[in-house]
């Protein structure tokens, strides 16, 4: 992972940062008075030593007031980091930090205009390939919807246990899917529907291969934002268990084919518990906490809850599906 670069700004000169430790290497740092009478300490770390410096920065300004902590990526730098340096940044963990994987996961969540449009074409586009029989537009489809930041978080926040992250994520996810459900329904009402064709048909049958699919887009989902990677592409995998069950639903609701519509219904609810399990367990493994002891014995409660309840709701649905059968 590539260096960071971490400015802390202190209200006046009598603050200082003294030493950060041995547990947290400084690669470079520079002290800047500020012309209004502040202090900036530019630090450079190793991305992977992120989160332990950020916690470090934290607890010594926890008597400071009007301090900011910004964090910025280096794309590069030169010289470059001696066998020593490397050596050291292997004490970090693989992924970035606490705070800027909450920032990232905050920004997913924030109910725009845009967020409903995307949701709203992905819909449409869904809708138009699955009653073609298309597979390639339905697939298009799956890039457009914006579907990962809300299910992804809700993981985030649980592990956290961040109830504003928590309540923000279950407040666009279902107004999301609600507003999606919505338009394939009056779809299905004004449009030709044909229960027969193989991409609605798909949708109204459910196995093992669609739970497995639902966890692995789970996992990848959260494996990629810790990883600070973009999730266009993963994204795909997510939208790949929301949007043709979601858009199945609709234009079968819609259409009268209220039986079809159950299936495919069970379908969907399946692969949103699926990827929020998923999403909670790859947190847990990678090793994302509180940083407070208070904060961390809230967070296994939740989280433990979310585990319990994410696993009733799938055997409740696997108990559905075989009477269904």
């Amino acid at each position: 992972m590539a260096f960071q670069q971490i400015d802390v700004y202190l209200p006046d000169t009598q603050e200082t940062l003294g030493k950060l430790g041995a547990d947290v290497p400084i690669v470079d740092r520079h002290t800047v008075t500020l012309a209004d009478g502040r202090v900036l300490e530019r630090l450079i770390v190793d991305g992977t030593l992120t989160e332990a410096a950020l916690e470090r920065l934290q607890k010594q300004m926890g008597h400071t007031k009007d301090y900011r902590i910004v964090v910025s990526p280096i794309e590069a730098t030169l010289p470059r980091p001696d066998e020593d340096e490397e050596r050291k940044s292997t004490n970090g963990s693989d992924r970035i930090s606490r705070e800027e994987l909450y920032q990232d996961m905050s920004d997913s969540v924030k109910m725009r205009g845009v967020y409903f449009a995307l949701v709203a074409l992905s819909v449409v586009v869904a809708a138009g390939g699955m009653m073609r029989d298309n597979t390639a537009v339905v697939i298009g489809a799956m890039v457009i919807a914006p579907l990962i930041g809300p299910n992804i978080a809700l993981g985030l926040g649980t592990t956290l246990a961040d109830r504003s992250l928590i309540v923000k994520s279950l407040k666009t996810n279902l107004s999301g899917l609600l507003a999606g459900l919505s338009l394939a329904f009056g779809m299905g009402l004004v449009l030709p529907v044909d229960p027969g064709q193989s991409e609605i048909a798909l949708r109204t049958a459910i196995g093992l291969p669609d739970v497995a699919l639902a966890v692995a887009a789970g996992i990848a989902g959260a494996l990629a934002v810790t990883r600070g990677l973009s999730t266009a592409i993963v994204g795909v995998m997510v939208a790949v268990a929301l949007v043709p069950p979601l858009v199945a639903v609709g234009l079968l609701a819609g259409s009268g084919e209220h039986d079809l519509a159950y299936q495919a219904a069970l379908l969907l609810v399946t692969n949103v518990a699926g990827v929020n399990l998923a999403s909670v367990l790859t947190f847990l493994v990678m090793g994302v906490r509180p940083m407070t002891w208070y904060k961390t014995e809230q967070a296994k409660k939740a989280t433990r809850w979310a585990l319990v309840l994410w696993t009733l709701v799938l055997a409740v649905l696997a108990t559905a599906i075989w009477l269904a059968a």
